[in-house]
């Protein structure tokens, strides 16, 4: 094997170019990142599915959440099916149980900070499904309100670290060409485990203790997640970042960093392996990832930048309404004239596939169109569409087909758009040493946002009026679609390494 770790001129970087604006297209003209060629991966297709499946059932097991307890809500309070002494709950404990792995969520995105670089994304995954499969427990066979919050709390946890290692592992371990697929792949997943918990919402609502179930269900998810995970390895790039930033035997963790690349892209690679790590490890000598990242450096410089695209992106992903149509959806349709739980759990169903045929054309699209256009065209829509629900709600009273087919033309082009593209720009844009805390920030900005949104839409909806508060959602798209125009770069067919070098 060759010991091309101590030779950091091994391939030419003098070439490299950078973009002075963060917005449009990378001009194809310009000189590429490695040895004057652009450089694809070679790969395997059968290889390639396991190190995306398994980081994904995290994705899974938070929209099942999502599902789950948008019908678990309406069983834990009926005084016949709930199978408690404790069904009568309040607005705010219904609050606590609905935002509760939200809440959670913020605490994982809190610890990602501080652990994410030195667990590596694998074994933070492992922790995750733990996590996953502790609280599901915990809330499933709850005595009291109390402890359900606490099994809530716990698994939102998980879900703050899956959300913010899954996409970190899939982006450093996918081949170039595909990474924007099985980046947007994971939020199919997401929306895949939401028609889960809606559909087996749906059959239990009815059932005595049904909540119980819909919680418990998860189990076996959580338990396949951990054990593919812990099989998998570890992510080749956090692995030469540990090299090269003193945190182990450099040719030892490049011995390791070939051995996880063969296993990653299976027979395809051929001997190519080696080669690929020396041009990793050169790259990331070249871009200054020597040094561990401060606290102060995620303000300054590249990160900066990266954190307004990232942080910006996800935080117009939850307050242009997303989590009130998500965790209220069941209540929202009862509202459009769907009187009975049991058909607006059904109902929710059909936004659910609405949602999975919505992402899966975003996955087969998104590596050829762009992310760029993709948001604009999505965002764009979705304007127009929560103007459609304002007005519906101010001045076209009794037409509730109107409000559930503007609620619908709305999800589908969330799902072209800030769904999938969002995750997506977070995991590519934050350079490899930042990206670990960098991610953490922007996972905690989404579920703090989500938390936030999902609490207050009750009290908001209550205080100004359905129809007010959907154009105020509509304002706020029109300011997001102005970010993204100007903000917003596109990363369409660049390596991570590329993405750092020409574009923050």
């Amino acid at each position: 094997m060759a010991s091309g770790s101590s030779d950091p001129e091994q391939p030419t970087l003098s070439s490299l170019g950078k973009v002075g604006k963060s917005s449009g297209e990378i001009d194809s003209a310009q000189e590429p990142l490695i040895n004057g060629e652009r450089h694809y991966d070679s790969y395997s297709v059968l290889a390639a599915v396991l190190p995306f499946l398994f980081p994904a059932l995290g994705g899974f097991l938070y929209g099942y959440d999502i599902g789950a307890t948008s019908c678990a809500t309406i069983s834990v309070e009926s005084a016949t099916l709930s199978g408690i002494t404790w069904y009568d709950l309040s607005s705010v404990d219904i609050g606590l149980i609905t935002s509760g792995s939200l809440y959670g969520a913020l605490i994982g995105s809190v610890l990602a900070f501080n652990v994410a670089d030195l667990l590596g994304r694998r074994r933070e995954l492992i922790v995750a499904s733990v996590l996953y499969l502790v609280g599901a427990l915990v809330t499933a066979l709850t005595p009291n309100f109390v402890i359900m919050v606490v099994g809530r709390f716990v698994f939102g946890i998980g879900i703050g670290l899956a959300m913010h290692a899954a996409p970190m592992y899939i982006a450093e371990t996918a081949p170039s060409q595909i990474r924007g697929q099985l980046i947007s792949l994971k939020e199919f997943f997401i929306v895949l485990g939401m028609v889960g918990g809606y559909t087996i919402g749906s059959l239990l609502v009815d059932t005595v203790s049904g909540w119980r179930y819909m919680y418990g269900a998860s189990t076996p998810i959580a338990i396949v997640m951990g054990i593919g995970m812990w099989w998998l390895p570890a992510s080749p790039r956090w692995l030469l970042l540990c090299a090269i930033q003193g945190r182990g035997n450099m040719q030892e963790l490049r011995e390791t960093a070939v051995c996880c690349l063969c296993r990653l892209r299976g027979s395809a690679i051929g001997d190519s392996a080696p080669e690929q790590v020396d041009e990793m490890l050169a790259e990331l000598s070249y871009v200054g990832e020597e040094k561990e990242a401060g606290l102060a450096e995620m303000f300054k410089g590249k990160c900066r930048k990266a954190l307004i695209i990232g942080g910006g992106l996800v935080l117009f992903q939850q307050i242009t309404g997303q989590p009130s149509v998500l965790y209220y959806a069941a209540s929202i349709l009862e509202s459009a004239g769907f009187s009975a739980a049991s058909d607006a759990t059904r109902v929710s169903i059909l936004l659910g596939l609405l949602k999975l045929i919505m992402t899966g054309v975003a996955v087969v699209v998104v590596d050829r169109v762009g992310r760029r256009p993709l948001l604009l065209g999505g965002v764009s829509v979705m304007v127009i569409s929560l103007f459609l629900l304002g007005s519906y709600y101010t001045f076209l009273d009794n037409a509730p087909v109107m409000a559930v087919l503007a609620l619908l033309l709305y999800v589908s082009c969330y799902q072209l758009s800030f769904g999938p593209i969002g995750w997506l720009m977070i995991s590519e844009i934050f350079p490899l040493r930042l990206r670990g805390r960098g991610l953490s920030i922007a996972v905690l900005i989404n579920f703090g946002a989500n938390a936030i949104v999902t609490f207050a839409f009750s009290p908001l909806k209550a205080l100004l009026g359905s129809g007010v508060l959907f154009f105020i959602f509509t304002g706020i798209a029109v300011i997001s679609l102005v970010f993204i125009y100007f903000i917003v770069p596109e990363t369409k067919g660049l390596s991570l390494e590329e993405i750092e070098a020409k574009l923050l």
